[in-house]
């Protein structure tokens, strides 16, 4: 019976490291192997201010996005 048991707990175990280390290294060989080397350091740049720690940054990234699409199309005497 105990031993069943260590089994069982194990291979749970095994089965959340396997996922975690699955969830960690399949991005990276996504952008790695669909993403273009020039455009790989704008996607970081996306990347980091969209990550997940408590306190999102995407929306002021979003704003500087945004500001910065309206100068340029500013520059180029483009209407809205």
């Amino acid at each position: 019976m105990s031993y069943a048991l260590f089994a069982t707990v194990a291979a749970l175990v095994a089965l959340c490291v396997l996922a975690e280390l699955l969830a960690a290294v399949v991005p990276l060989v996504v952008v790695i192997a669909f993403v273009p080397p020039e455009e790989r350091p704008a996607l970081a740049v996306t990347l980091a201010a969209a990550d997940s720690s408590r306190r999102l940054r995407l929306w002021p990234a979003l704003r500087v996005a945004v500001t910065a699409r309206r100068v340029s199309r500013r520059r180029r005497g483009s209407p809205r």
